[in-house]
């Protein structure tokens, strides 16, 4: 791909907003996780629900979730900046990614955030390789909304807080 349209389509992508989730998994390839913006429905009907998220070919978890079967999605609320740094490698700890948050085991033995948005379990339903990228479809088992607030977002290379409106476009307060 020619250079300069890469970087159009770089600075392109990050003025899009996205949701930002922890992508979790556990089992004989070991528990791992990483941080996301690259999550999203795929579809409400069929078996089961279903949903994407897309890893890097050479994430440690892209390969424990293909080796574990599947994987939880954990969407940060607005206020939990610092788990997805963690879990991005953006802050150095001795004591792993896991550590500063409180993690449950989820359904399908996955973990999951406890204190997150909403967590989805899913049993991995299918996987391509596109480009430098896995992209993994999730059956979804089960859905945990665990608290009330506002998704994490990420745009234009920064953290943000939604804005609630109200029925007639205001914020509210």
């Amino acid at each position: 791909m020619e250079n300069s349209l890469r970087n159009d389509f770089l600075a392109a992508m990050s003025r899009a907003a996205c949701t930002v989730s922890i992508v979790t998994t556990d089992g004989p390839a070991g528990r791992s996780g990483a941080t996301v913006s690259a999550m999203s429905s795929v579809s409400a009907d069929g078996e089961a629900p279903t949903l994407l998220v897309c890893l890097h070919q050479n994430s440690v978890t892209a390969q424990a979730i293909r080796d574990n079967g599947g994987f939880c999605v954990n969407v940060l609320r607005d206020d939990q900046s610092a788990i997805s740094d963690r879990f991005a490698g953006r802050l150095d700890t001795t004591e792993g990614k896991f550590a500063g948050a409180c993690w449950e085991t989820g359904p399908t033995g996955f973990p999951r955030l406890h204190g997150g948005l909403v967590s989805f379990d899913c049993r991995l339903a299918s996987e391509q390789k596109v480009g430098t990228h896995h992209v993994f479809i999730g059956a979804v088992v089960a859905v945990t909304a665990e608290d009330e607030g506002l998704p994490l977002i990420y745009s234009g290379r920064a953290y943000a807080r939604p804005a609630r409106l109200d029925a007639t476009g205001l914020r509210s307060a």
